[in-house]
């Protein structure tokens, strides 16, 4: 069925919205996915943080034309399934990289961060990017490490006095 103008300046606005807000955008091909699979996919993307769309690939172009995600246009070919990352730039990668374990049939034709284009085959890395709140704890573990080493060594110092009395004293008593 053919959309209309309106319809289709609807899209486009939509999808230039989320990815202005977006982090990270990943594009796959969903032929052969069931309409049960594809529910289960978008039910999993809400859950995530994650916006999926199916969209033509001219609207693509449209919509993220001046956007971070410009660079995605050479890989606008065949059926599209688009992701955009709202929370953390690899929540799309994680939500596309478990779904293709499952169903096969889903391929990753491309993903972008900040602008660059990664091919699929980096879907792996992209998708170990920590999320936000495993990235503040690394931060602040590895803020907090100096701090805890020089208390612990400031600690040891009455530390070992008190071995040391406690051996002379074992000393003493042993030797009366």
């Amino acid at each position: 069925m053919a959309l209309r103008l309106e319809q289709k300046q609807e899209i486009v606005a939509e999808v230039s919205e989320a990815a202005t807000k977006a982090t990270g955008a990943v594009l796959a091909d969903y032929r052969g996915l069931t309409v049960e699979q594809m529910t289960r996919l978008r039910a999993k993307a809400r859950a995530s943080g994650v916006y999926v769309k199916v969209v033509r690939n001219t609207l693509v172009r449209r919509a993220v034309k001046g956007t971070d995600y410009e660079c995605l246009d050479p890989a606008l070919v065949g059926p599209t399934l688009l992701a955009f990352s709202m929370e953390d730039p690899g929540a799309a990668a994680r939500l596309l990289r478990d779904f293709a374990k499952d169903f096969e049939k889903l391929e990753v034709k491309a993903l972008s961060i900040g602008g660059a284009l990664y091919g699929a085959d980096q879907l792996e890395r992209v998708s170990m990017l920590p999320t936000r709140d495993e990235a503040l704890a690394l931060l602040m573990a590895v803020m907090q490490a100096p701090i805890t080493k020089l208390a612990r060594t400031l600690n040891e110092v009455p530390g070992k006095l008190v071995r040391t009395v406690a051996a002379i004293r074992d000393q003493k008593q042993a030797a009366a």
